[in-house]
């Protein structure tokens, strides 16, 4: 037995092929508007994390739209709908009136099945998380949190902004709430070697969340990470390191877990490295070669 990919997941859940739109709603981040600090984590790019995402200064229900005319091409003629996935900075950040807006925006959609919120760990107030529970009653909601690693000291010189507690009590009250969990890792932060990751997915693992995206570590144009690259502190994964790692990550976890993503894109014209990363068939390539058993169109 090994886990599933979330389009297998998706497909015998719910029944059809459902396509992700990715949203920006206009939010910002703590760790960047000095609450807890500026500039947010030292890999962010200034899209915070969302530079696939459509603009922000179209409406929910515009950026829905628009994002459906971008997969167009790749539809069948029936039996698919949509995810629409808040990504960029940090999407419960916010009032919760807003919130409730936005999310009821997206929601109302009649095209979107489900509703994915990227978001910290730290900023799930009470108030927040009774929305999500609210809105999880009449469509599914699923909540993406951008853990990266469980090594303090890593933490640290990413700029992550809270300790690894925030994230247990964050996975505690959306499980005891029943909200669907995703979490996002890095892989090939600097300073980690193979065990260091490994013990970051076990962990993730066995905190007893549904999904997890593995996301190799993209240094990009404008970011702390990308100065100190080009200083030469550190060194990017080679892609056989890469697939290697993935595969070992997969060993480890849960049968029961969705695989959200393997690999991950970044801005072709802001990527610096690693450049083996922009072609994506020859990495799935590699990755179908080590990793026996999966369809890897993630």
């Amino acid at each position: 037995m090994r886990q599933q990919t979330v389009n297998e997941y998706i497909k015998k859940r719910y029944g059809i092929k459902l396509y992700k739109i990715s949203l920006d709603a206009g939010f910002t981040c703590p760790n960047r508007d000095g609450t807890l600090g500026y500039g947010g984590c030292i890999f962010c790019s200034s899209h915070g994390s969302g530079d696939f995402a459509e603009n922000r200064g179209l409406s929910i229900t515009e950026q829905l739209e628009r994002g459906r005319e971008r997969v167009r091409s790749k539809l069948p003629s029936s039996g698919y709908g949509y995810i629409a996935y808040f990504q960029a900075f940090t999407n419960t950040y916010a009032p919760v009136d807003r919130l409730r807006k936005l999310y009821k925006e997206a929601l109302d959609h009649p095209m979107v099945h489900i509703l994915s919120i990227a978001t910290r760990p730290d900023c799930l107030p009470d108030e927040v998380l009774d929305l999500i529970s609210e809105l999880n009653e009449k469509k599914p909601v699923w909540v993406e949190l951008g853990l990266q690693t469980i090594h303090e000291r890593t933490a640290e010189y990413i700029n992550r902004g809270y300790p690894l507690s925030v994230y247990d009590d964050a996975v505690s009250r959306l499980k005891s709430r029943n909200i669907e969990i995703i979490v996002h890792v890095i892989l090939g932060l600097p300073g980690e070697g193979r065990e260091d990751m490994l013990k970051t997915v076990d962990y993730v693992g066995k905190s007893g969340v549904q999904g997890i995206k593995l996301q190799l570590l993209h240094v990009l144009e404008g970011t702390p990470l990308a100065d100190d690259y080009l200083a030469g502190k550190f060194e990017c994964l080679s892609m056989d390191e890469y697939t290697d790692l993935v595969r070992d990550c997969l060993d480890i976890l849960p049968d029961d877990m969705v695989i959200h993503r393997m690999t991950g894109d970044g801005d072709r014209k802001t990527l610096i490295a690693p450049k083996w990363s922009l072609d994506k068939k020859k990495v799935l390539n590699s990755l179908t070669k080590k990793i026996s058993g999966y369809q890897l169109l993630l």
